[in-house]
């Protein structure tokens, strides 16, 4: 009634074919770092972005300077992390209504904790050192950046 299957089951042929390449666990790890800060360095350009446009000049000092020099250093983890390759910086979009700081902020947040944990998966201390510092400043209140 059935007509039998005449073809290697895909489990047999992977096994036949030991050409694929295969990444090490540490090499699968640096990947998703590198990934994890990326993307935190793009949350953190864009509320360094909206730092820079708040109105008052306290905000636009303490939260610019401390974002900006946030995210190079983050910059020069994926860098480490990339074999020297730099990672694209985004542009800034326009618009930091409260409702968007705050997303943003969480977002870094979950981005720095993910960080932490690979970064200490993988037992990387200046990535650990730096996920731990951005999770606990985008934990304290920032002054309201809405007002850009």
């Amino acid at each position: 009634m059935y007509e039998p299957i005449r073809t290697k089951s895909v489990h047999t042929m992977a096994a036949a074919a030991p050409q694929i390449p295969h990444r090490s666990r540490e090499e699968e790890l640096q990947i998703r770092l590198a990934g994890q800060l990326t993307a935190l360095l793009t949350v953190t350009d864009e509320l360094h972005a909206l730092a820079v446009r708040a109105e008052t000049a306290e905000a636009r000092e303490m939260d610019a300077a401390a974002l900006g020099a946030a995210a190079d250093r983050i910059a020069e983890q994926v860098a480490r992390l990339s074999g020297g390759h730099y990672p694209l910086r985004a542009e800034p979009t326009d618009g930091g209504t409260a409702p968007r700081v705050e997303a943003l902020r969480q977002r870094a947040r979950a981005l720095a904790g993910n960080a932490l944990a690979v970064a200490t998966s993988r037992d990387d201390a200046a990535a650990m050192t730096l996920a731990a510092e951005r999770l606990a400043a985008h934990a304290e209140p920032l002054p309201d950046l809405a007002s850009a």
